[in-house]
């Protein structure tokens, strides 16, 4: 099993912890002399070149839409748990507080709502919710930044995979 990111977003929809755990791909480097405008616009447009910001609304956005439809066709009582394509899949846990967990992984990988919940339970209440210096409301998209939370989590993915 292969983690490759995992994203918390608030109920006001902001990206407030996000984190990579494959290193950014690299572009390959032109020779000197070689410059052209072509090349330069290719590099700009191309995946690697999206802030986390971006892929941070992306991932909302897709999140956001295949909630409402599967909420649309099935009923309140149905939820949006996973989705799949050619290269990820997907992984999504909502709080009783609106507080979204995303967890994206390889193809192969079973549920890991099980997962993103102990997530939520043992690292996000333990070292985030009941720590007294933390804020309640991170507002402008200021993310958490608490050091034993981020230790946690990454001590908890890095034993599954």
């Amino acid at each position: 099993m292969t983690v490759y990111s995992f994203y918390i977003f608030d109920r006001h929809t902001e990206c407030i912890y996000s984190k990579n755990w494959l290193p950014p791909r690299q572009t390959p480097e032109t020779p000197a002399g070689a410059t052209s405008t072509a090349t330069t616009t290719a590099a700009a447009t191309t995946p690697s070149s999206r802030s986390a910001s971006d892929d941070a609304k992306l991932i909302f956005g897709t999140i956001f839409s295949l909630r409402n439809m599967a909420r649309k066709l099935g009923g309140d009582d149905d939820s949006f748990i996973s989705y799949r394509t050619a290269n990820y899949k997907l992984h999504f846990y909502e709080t009783p507080a609106n507080l979204r967990l995303v967890l994206i992984t390889d193809t192969g990988t079973l549920s890991m709502r099980n997962v993103l919940h102990q997530i939520y339970i043992n690292l996000w209440v333990e070292y985030v919710v009941k720590n007294p210096l933390a804020p309640v409301e991170h507002k402008g998209g200021e993310g958490v930044k608490n050091e034993l939370f981020e230790l946690g989590l990454d001590q908890f993915i890095r034993g599954l995979m």
